[in-house]
């Protein structure tokens, strides 16, 4: 893991949440690209350059916000990014060779039920880049046991658990897999291939309505201190996800959660 992108909003928690970033990033010997994408709309004829305007004062506090934080040697590159917020943090991705965005659960909203706001839900909804979302306040200490919880163990992509194994490599942790058998479980769901066999120390299987009911039955029992989940159309935010904000009450975690691209 070389390169590390951490989109930045007006939160309270911005500085605790880049001091995270770039302690993981310590770990790997990383650089942490720190990003702020703005979208401005404006009249025709507009004598106020509005884009140097807001790209000048982001600037300004992504810098305020680095100064805050020890780097620790890491080096931690700023940007300030105009365009659609998605489309312009894949574009940014693909520029960095980004190999994980690092995300906080809520980059503006305040509200106390919301774990996901819109923008971070948006981004884990849309995407393909593997995320980690950390608890707002959450101090960088190395996970020694990553749960991973999945409704299908099958693998069709290349690479898509290489970020769940060089975190796994790095920290020397121990994977559970967890097999979550609900009402759309296929035959060959539970057919644990090499790849995946080779990543996991043992396997649990459970039978719930949903992805997330198996993890909370089960949660104490594995007592994790990073979760891992996949992405995909029907996968563990799935209806979640129809909008982009998810309420503490559909799902939340204490522990950071490793959201792979989807398997298949």
């Amino acid at each position: 893991m070389k390169n590390i992108l951490v989109p930045v909003g007006n939160s309270k928690n911005a500085a605790s949440h880049l001091q995270y970033a770039v302690d993981f990033a310590k770990a790997f010997g990383a650089k942490v690209f720190v990003v702020q994408v703005y979208n401005v709309f404006t009249k025709a004829g507009t004598m106020i350059k509005v884009d140097q305007i807001i790209e000048h004062e982001s600037l300004r506090l992504l810098n305020e916000l680095v100064f805050k934080i020890d780097t620790k040697g890491v080096d931690v590159v700023v940007n300030c990014l105009k365009g659609d917020l998605i489309d312009t943090l894949e574009l940014a991705c693909k520029a960095t060779d980004a190999d994980l965005v690092l995300i906080e659960p809520r980059t503006t909203s305040i509200k106390d039920e919301v774990y996901l706001g819109k923008t971070s839900g948006k981004i884990i909804k849309q995407m393909d880049v593997p995320a980690l979302i950390v608890p707002e306040g959450y101090k960088f200490s190395e996970p020694s046991n990553i749960l991973m919880a999945v409704k299908s163990a099958i693998i069709k992509k290349d690479n898509v658990l290489q970020t769940l194994k060089d975190i796994k490599a790095k920290f020397k942790a121990n994977v559970d897999l967890l097999l979550v058998k609900t009402p759309y479980h296929k035959k060959g769901d539970f057919d644990v291939k090499a790849e995946l066999s080779s990543v996991i120390r043992k396997t649990t299987k459970t039978e719930n309505a949903t992805t997330f009911q198996g993890v909370l039955e089960h949660f104490q029992s594995h007592n994790p201190d990073m979760l891992c989940v996949v992405r995909r159309k029907r996968g563990f935010f799935a209806k979640k996800w129809e909008k982009n904000t998810i309420l503490k009450k559909d799902f939340h975690s204490s522990i950071p959660v490793l959201v792979l691209s989807g398997l298949k």
